[in-house]
């Protein structure tokens, strides 16, 4: 699996359109979420396309996230969140300061506030789920 610093090591080289294009393969990139996972209970509020994350926990004790969008360039953002968290355990999560982990890749100024309005309803979620797992 790739990581957030291989990842913003090419991402800093890109030109605006190729940042949008490794946002969306990215995204691609995501394990399939089942239909029936996409449920209301999935659903991240707050964002301006339709995004959903589902939590595993996984024998080890870590999480592991599946997710989607119904728009390519939110799926490449989720996967980019995941990124910073994917199959870690829950104390090392709540731990993470995943804005600080996704601030070289400056979405703010790369995309439209459209595009980034759901970040922080992202991390929150997946933070009120680690939270979940730790209790």
């Amino acid at each position: 699996m790739q990581t957030l610093a291989d990842l913003e090591s090419d991402y800093s080289f890109l030109d605006a359109d190729d940042r949008y294009r490794l946002l969306i393969d990215l995204g691609r990139e995501l394990e399939p979420m089942p239909d029936a996972l996409k449920t209301d209970a999935t659903l991240v509020r707050g964002c301006s396309a339709s995004v959903w994350v589902y939590p595993m926990a996984k024998d080890d004790g870590t999480l592991h996230f599946l997710a989607d969008s119904n728009a390519a360039i939110t799926k490449g953002i989720i996967a980019l969140v995941l990124l910073a968290v994917q199959d870690r355990p829950a104390a090392t999560i709540l731990a993470t300061d995943i804005p600080a982990e996704l601030a070289p890749f400056d979405l703010k100024s790369q995309l439209s506030s459209n595009r980034t309005q759901g970040i922080p309803n992202m991390i929150a979620l997946i933070r009120e789920t680690a939270a979940r797992y730790t209790a």
